[in-house]
């Protein structure tokens, strides 16, 4: 199959979160697979190189846009991943990836000129897959500017939700920007509690829905985590997926990461805990054999971290350590760094991102906390297996469906769950695993086994992919035939 990929970002160009992994890692496994696939994304500030390949007119709102198109790639194996960059001095020539009044008009144009660049380049995909509300707009682009054009009449189109918080939107006025009229103002449409909402549009004109993982594909219908939109995703239940994300186990291997301190694997676990202790010096922490919980997360409401930050004092006061790396919101931000002053030498809180150092955590702690009020898959709970880090997590979203609850009594599981949102549950796991750690160390080590051994690689889930591309392009079929 031919597939074109559009996002927003991608590793290693642009990252602010899980996205740009995927986008880095889902291209290679099915290019592997047999398949033609290609990446769009904006040509943003910060991304340099890339050859020249064409420069295109987009309309937008009465006058006209160039949008420069350069290409590179990924390494894939043997072979390459071409990636396609859109530019515009004027939309993608900034500091931040995001975070401007002008949200809308700039992923209006990024959407416009994918399908604009397509004939230029003379590559006709057989699916586009368009990944949350930035690319929102470009199935219904294709539906109803380009309905009957032969070069595009056949194209299939794939929405992936990655996170159905964040939907893109924006005031009625957007609508003459992105060149639709009053009529596209309506519950049917676009209009979301007075607002034009860009993710709606994916979800109403795309062939095939999928977010990344099969229990947020579930929660999404309901109105506790449906963001207002559960009732179009019942609607659309037939043709809503969901596939879980995969991991680049070439990239997470604690065997041959050169960013860790010492390398291991499942043989040689005795090396972790040098890297624990590495750790603990780098951060100023004591040096001991405690256990070490780490954290590496946006600090946002999602990520339940006002339930760490309940826990913290009974945790530490029970002999453990904590490391946190992440940035976000304010009052958070605050209330970690208080915590760190008042617990010097057991609690390490590190402002900001910083990717080496998020590898030393998942290979120095002992346990990984992810209890997030939903999570539509998580990357942290398979990377922290891959190094043998044991997570604690809230059973909700792909955090359900990747790790199951430790069982004494059969030895079976690869983590600690909770169900119930508050500290108490979450305190209630932590001591679970804790005590685990201290009390029996045979059965701790075949836990960091068995999580080491676990198989999430993108082989899977790119098999997964390839299916619901053919039920796009059948269902496009289908619709072209009712149609005629």
């Amino acid at each position: 199959m031919k597939i074109l990929m559009a996002a927003s970002e991608m590793v290693p160009f642009a990252k602010t979160g899980g996205l740009a992994d995927v986008i880095g890692s889902l291209p290679k496994a099915l290019q592997r697979l047999g398949h033609d696939v290609r990446v769009v994304i904006p040509n943003y500030k910060q991304i340099s190189g890339g050859r020249y390949v064409t420069d295109l007119p987009v309309p937008m709102d009465g006058h006209l846009e160039t949008a420069i198109v350069r290409q590179t790639a990924i390494r894939s194996g043997e072979t390459e991943v071409p990636i396609y960059l859109v530019n515009n001095y004027r939309y993608f020539y900034r500091d931040y990836i995001y975070g401007y009044v002008d949200e809308g008009e700039r992923f209006n144009f990024f959407c416009k000129s994918i399908l604009a660049m397509l004939p230029y380049l003379e590559f006709r995909p057989d699916v586009i897959h368009c990944n949350d509300w930035h690319t929102g707009l470009l199935p219904l682009f294709l539906k109803i500017r380009f309905s009957g054009e032969p070069f595009f009449e056949t194209m299939a189109t794939v929405f992936t939700i990655h996170n159905l918080q964040y939907q893109g939107r924006f005031p009625r006025a957007i609508l003459k920007p992105l060149g639709l009229g009053d009529e596209f103002f309506t519950p049917e449409e676009l209009e979301f509690y007075g607002e034009v909402n860009f993710m709606k549009g994916g979800l109403l004109y795309a062939d095939v829905i999928n977010t990344v993982s099969p229990k947020y594909a579930m929660e999404i219908q309901t109105p506790e985590l449906g963001e207002g939109l559960d009732g179009l995703l019942r609607k659309r239940a037939l043709d809503l997926y969901g596939i879980i994300n995969g991991i680049d186990y070439e990239e997470f291997n604690p065997a041959t990461d050169k960013r860790i301190y010492v390398n291991y694997d499942e043989n040689s676990l005795e090396r972790k805990k040098l890297n624990k202790y590495e750790l603990q010096k780098e951060l100023g922490l004591e040096v001991c054999d405690r256990p070490l919980l780490g954290i590496i997360s946006r600090l946002v409401g999602q990520k339940g971290l006002d339930l760490v930050a309940e826990t913290v004092e009974p945790v530490l006061a029970g002999g453990a350590q904590m490391v946190l790396l992440g940035t976000g919101e304010d009052h958070l931000e605050k209330t970690f760094a208080d915590l760190q002053l008042r617990h010097p030498g057991r609690m390490s809180v590190n402002l900001g991102f910083n990717s080496v150092l998020a590898q030393k955590i998942y290979a120095g702690a002992d346990i990984f906390l992810m209890p997030s009020r939903f999570e539509p898959c998580g990357l942290g709970q398979l990377i922290s297996l891959a190094y043998g880090t044991i997570p604690v997590v809230r059973a909700t979203g792909g955090l359900s469906d990747t790790i199951q609850d430790y069982d004494p009594s059969t030895g079976e599981g690869n983590g600690f769950s909770f169900s119930s949102y508050s500290a108490e549950a979450l305190l209630a796991a932590i001591n679970r695993a804790i005590n685990l750690y201290r009390d029996d160390r045979p059965a701790w080590l075949n836990l960091m086994r068995r999580g080491m051994k676990m198989d999430f690689s993108w082989n899977h889930s790119a098999i997964k992919y390839v299916q619901l591309y053919e039920k796009a392009v059948s269902r496009r079929q289908q619709r072209i035939t009712r149609a005629v």
